[in-house]
């Protein structure tokens, strides 16, 4: 499909037309995701509902995939994404989340609490959120001095209480629960 080397660019993503995988790029270099479990979109939907209701007017909770261009070469999509709504156009967000959340799978684990973050960082954005399903537990790092520091943090039945970017509380057991 593409030349060996050759670094992509937000348009040869657009190329794709294979919906069984998940197609982001990092600094021109394609990462290819397999469809979510279960137990990945079960997170999702919770996180959908504990955030819409606390987003303010001028943003949008989003699931994936929504594409986030950062930049011509790196375009990310967030299980998660919450953006102002000037920044979403009809194809993508374009610039930079005011939140992004991933739900680490076991192929997405280095992704997740390396890659993405990183990026998310030197772009910007305020808000990073990690969710671990098998464990579970949620982490929550906001940006300082283009960096992620740890903002609140909890495990199995502890609530995490937050104030920003919403006031909110969420158990990270009641995320995975079928119930």
């Amino acid at each position: 499909m593409f030349a060996h080397g050759d670094r992509l660019t937000r348009r040869d993503l657009e190329t794709i037309s294979d919906e069984r995988h998940r197609y982001e790029l990092v600094d021109g270099t394609l990462l290819v995701s397999p469809s979510p479990r279960p137990l990945h979109q079960r997170v999702v939907a919770r996180l959908l509902a504990a955030l819409t209701p606390v987003c303010p007017a001028d943003c949008e909770v989003l699931p994936a995939p929504v594409d986030v261009v950062l930049d011509e070469f790196t375009v990310l999509i967030p299980d998660v994404v919450v953006g102002r709504r000037e920044t979403f156009t009809e194809r993508a967000l374009v610039g930079v989340p005011v939140l992004a959340v991933e739900v680490v799978s076991p192929s997405s684990r280095h992704i997740d609490h390396h890659l993405k973050p990183a990026r998310l960082a030197a772009a910007g954005c305020p808000y990073y959120w990690v969710v671990e399903p098998t464990e579970p537990t949620l982490s929550c790092f906001r940006l300082v001095d283009g960096g992620y520091v740890l903002d609140a943090e909890a495990t199995g039945e502890q609530m995490a209480r937050l104030d920003r970017p919403y006031r909110l509380d969420l158990c990270p057991a009641e995320l995975v629960s079928s119930h």
